[in-house]
């Protein structure tokens, strides 16, 4: 009994890297459409947020199958609940990544007011914190979850910086408001990507020690 858990629970893990994979997919994608004014990429991104909804129910149903099925105990019962509230979040990730490709598509044609600088290091942060919390789970590695989850202050730094330098354009030149506005929305949509990666490395921790990190 315990090898076919085992079992399904590899498959579970080969689930969760293939949705991480996609979302990694759409973020890189959201933030190349911004970059390069690139219809196509965008129009990309926001079906592979498509593709990320599916990947998230097939998910839930491999987990709800564990729990009715197998009947784990501490720890095994943990460790799936964890997967159940990661990709929550992971499903989230991709509608956010597929919000800022609508934003880009918006802004398809337009000089930018700034040369893009701090919100594609923002995109390339918050990748790295989705990829490392699921490796995290993944390999069962708390010092790997924990080190994504004080990473979230680069990100925060990131988008404090965007915060400023958007503000400072608006009150040099008030017609530069409703772009800065659209740019400001797309690094506050980065800063909850982000946010989500902490969400899905605290559930890391809670599968491997039974607390919550912000408890």
């Amino acid at each position: 009994m315990r090898n076919k858990f085992d079992e399904q629970l590899t498959i579970l893990h080969d689930m969760l890297i293939e949705m991480g994979a996609m979302i990694e997919k759409a973020i890189t994608l959201a933030i190349e459409a911004l970059v390069k004014q690139d219809k196509a990429m965008a129009k990309q991104a926001i079906a592979v947020e498509e593709d990320i909804d599916h990947m998230e129910k097939e998910i839930e149903s491999m987990c709800l199958r564990l729990l009715l099925q197998q009947q784990p105990v501490a720890r095994d019962l943990r460790l799936i609940s964890a997967a159940l509230k990661m990709i929550t979040d992971m499903e989230r990730i991709g509608d956010q990544a597929a919000d800022i490709s609508e934003i880009a598509i918006y802004l398809i044609g337009e000089t930018y007011i700034k040369k893009l600088e701090h919100i594609p290091q923002m995109a390339a942060a918050t990748s790295k914190m989705v990829t490392e919390s699921i490796e995290a789970f993944v390999k069962m590695d708390l010092k790997l979850a924990n080190s994504v989850i004080e990473y979230d202050d680069v990100v925060d730094k990131l988008f404090y910086t965007v915060k400023s330098d958007l503000i400072e354009l608006i009150q040099a030149d008030s017609a530069n408001g409703q772009q800065a506005m659209d740019l400001l929305m797309i690094a506050k949509y980065f800063e909850r990507i982000g946010d989500h990666a902490v969400n899905i490395a605290e559930w890391v921790v809670f599968s491997l020690t039974g607390r919550r990190v912000s408890e």
